[in-house]
């Protein structure tokens, strides 16, 4: 395995192999309650308080669909630019699991409610569209703990029965870049539309990676290995990039890849294998005899549409129309609904390209120091917005404001009652300006001279001697301007 300032690349054998890559996403549904039944999903409750009888599959319970979960995952379709299919079948897939009370599970097979759609992504050479082959509605299993006896295996069922949409892409991923697009464009979208909340630390979304790897050239698909439960783009790159290597490997030894399923070790940084691949019919999918066959009609889908918020790709439109920002600042602000709302409270009360430069800028670096996310930012939009309007009308310049965001970070403090009680204007009367210039003129008269005969740069000098003079608060602008025409 090779790095490159940290990120993965796939790179033996002089490049000659290319990396063909597709995900399938388990997104949890945004819902109070389970796909069939009205146990709550609250996370981090203690566990087992969160299992009704359905979930954990006494005799005789039968599944109600959760109407809520079915729009959601419409929703979520039409947020792909996806078909929403009129009518859907859920089936039962049979395996044993001991976090799989009922033997089986729920899930939609050859019918799923959405099929195909694309995202798009955007990429430093440009956009690229990523085939989306269907989402289907499926129920998640409990979780097994293994670390809390050394004897014994105990499970959790809270999780059992909770909605998730199994969002699968066709094989058109080729890079670790791509890969990192793609599940953050997923996640916006999705958080965008209120489906998924996208938390992967609490296991709201996670992927199976599907890897294979061919010679560039070759038109024909090698054989892939599925990667299982991967809940970090981290940890997905760091096993994509283990596993195409990998296959390059048996290759070049002249062996043949095995279609498997595999688990990626994250202490080790390695892929292990857990059983051979299994055909679909394996699983004796049925039709769920419990649950009649989902039907949609137009009016159901129409209404639903209605709905739909602006979501990344025409916010990313607009604000480039609208704001003139570049389609870079654009993709950064469009990038998550909160950072979105953030800045359009910022710029509908202050200068749109400054409040860009600061959002982008100190707030984004105040964040990533503190670890934490826009909606727990400890400067408000509001007095963001008054820190802005500070330098725009002269009271305080930009290097002024950096102090003043300094005091605020501590506390989401008025930045205009900042600057009255440490008396931080900036002095703007031209002849109180004009006597502290006049001052280093007379105290630097080689300078001056040399100035004068040639020398440009020595401007910047009396600039900065003028602003040390006023401890920061002489206005730049008025400076440069009474500097200039004293030199005249």
């Amino acid at each position: 395995m090779s790095k490159n300032n940290g990120e993965y690349l796939i790179i033996r054998n002089d490049n000659k192999y290319e990396v063909i890559i597709g995900l399938e996403v388990h997104a949890q549904v945004l819902s109070e309650s389970k796909l069939f039944s009205t146990s709550s999903t609250k996370f981090g409750s203690e566990p087992n308080t969160q299992v009704s009888l359905v979930d954990a599959a006494f005799p005789g319970m039968l599944p109600v669909i959760n109407e809520h979960c079915i729009k959601q995952a419409v929703k979520t379709g039409i947020g792909l630019k996806a078909k929403i299919n009129k009518r859907s079948i859920f089936d039962r897939k049979n395996y044993f699991y001991a976090d799989l009370p009922q033997g089986y599970q729920i899930s939609q097979y050859k019918n799923p409610i959405v099929g195909e759609g694309s995202v798009t992504l955007d990429m430093p050479n440009g956009e690229k569209n990523i085939g989306i082959e269907r989402l289907h509605l499926e129920q998640d299993a409990g979780k097994s703990i293994h670390d809390i006896d050394p004897q014994s295996t105990l499970v959790d069922l809270n999780r059992s029965g909770v909605a998730l949409m199994e969002i699968v892409s066709k094989p058109d991923l080729r890079s670790l870049d791509e890969v990192n697009a793609y599940i953050k464009k997923l996640r916006s979208i999705m958080r965008y539309l209120g489906t998924c909340d996208g938390n992967m630390q609490e296991g709201s979304l996670r992927a199976d990676v599907n890897v294979s790897v061919r010679k560039k050239g070759d038109k024909k698909l090698g054989t892939r290995c599925e990667i299982k439960n991967v809940n970090s783009i981290k940890f997905m790159q760091m096993a994509i990039d283990f596993e195409a290597n990998r296959q390059v490997d048996v290759i070049e030894e002249g062996g043949s890849i095995d279609q498997e399923t595999r688990l990626f070790d994250t202490k080790k940084n390695e892929t292990r294998s857990m059983r051979s691949k299994e055909d679909a019919h394996d699983y004796r999918y049925f039709p769920d005899p419990d649950l009649l066959p989902l039907e949609l009609n137009d009016n159901y889908i129409d209404q639903i549409k209605k709905d739909i918020p602006e979501l990344p790709d025409e916010k990313k439109k607009r604000f480039i129309e609208k704001f003139k920002l570049s389609p870079y600042e654009a993709n950064i602000l469009v990038s998550d609904i909160e950072i979105s709302k953030y800045f359009e409270e910022v710029s509908k009360n202050s200068d749109v390209k400054l409040a860009t430069n600061w959002i982008t800028g100190e707030l984004f670096a105040l964040l990533n120091e503190k670890n934490i996310e826009i909606t727990e930012s400890p400067i408000s939009s509001k007095n963001l917005s008054k820190l802005i309007n500070l330098i725009k009308d002269g009271t305080i310049s930009g290097k002024i404001a950096k102090s003043v965001f300094e005091i605020m970070r501590d506390g989401d403090k008025d930045p205009i009652t900042i600057v009255e009680e440490k008396g931080l204007k900036q002095q703007s009367d031209p002849k109180e300006l004009e006597n502290l210039i006049d001052k280093v003129i007379t105290e630097n008269p080689k300078n001056v001279e040399a100035y004068k005969s040639g020398k440009d740069k020595l401007f910047g000098f009396f600039v900065g001697q003028v602003m040390k003079n006023s401890n920061g608060k002489a206005n730049p602008k008025l400076v440069n301007e009474i500097l200039k025409k004293k030199f005249k």
